[in-house]
């Protein structure tokens, strides 16, 4: 343990989201995301795993990691599949934690199930949570953390 790190942030975790840089991918995937098959495929090339609901591996991702500021796709989640305006309840979790982070609306855009895959398998890595409601995936682009930043 360590003091002011949220404990859900295992050492592999925290080791991954030091070593990205800005505009490197997160993805944040539920239990029946393929993470392991699309894993494999990514820069880390293997499989993170955090034990948690989505919004709480969000919020303790968050507490450590900047969403990038200088791209409107930050934060993003998959779209239901012939319904892409509809936001679930694990959505909508989520989107307070990163509003809270944040400290400020940061609303994710939606992104095609196909094509959330494929965003994926370029990420730089997957974290896999307990998750089980359906569509608790999200991708995150890292942003910079300023020189007088605490």
């Amino acid at each position: 343990m360590l003091k002011g790190i949220n404990p859900l942030l295992n050492a592999d975790v925290l080791q991954a989201l030091r070593a990205m840089g800005h505009g490197d991918d997160l993805i944040i995937a539920d239990t029946n995301f393929p993470s392991d098959s699309v894993a494999k495929q990514t820069v880390l090339g293997k499989l993170l795993r955090i034990d948690a609901p989505a919004a709480e591996v969000v919020k303790a991702v968050l507490s450590l990691y900047p969403l990038d500021s200088f791209v409107n796709d930050a934060a993003a989640r998959m779209e239901i599949v012939g319904k892409p305006n509809e936001i679930p309840p694990v959505q909508k979790e989520v989107q307070k934690e990163i509003d809270a982070a944040e400290g400020k609306s940061w609303p994710m855009i939606s992104i095609e199930r196909y094509a959330f895959y494929e965003r994926a398998k370029k990420a730089y890595c997957v974290i896999q949570t307990g998750e089980r409601r359906f569509y608790g995936c999200f991708a995150f682009r890292k942003g910079v953390i300023p020189p007088d930043a605490e």
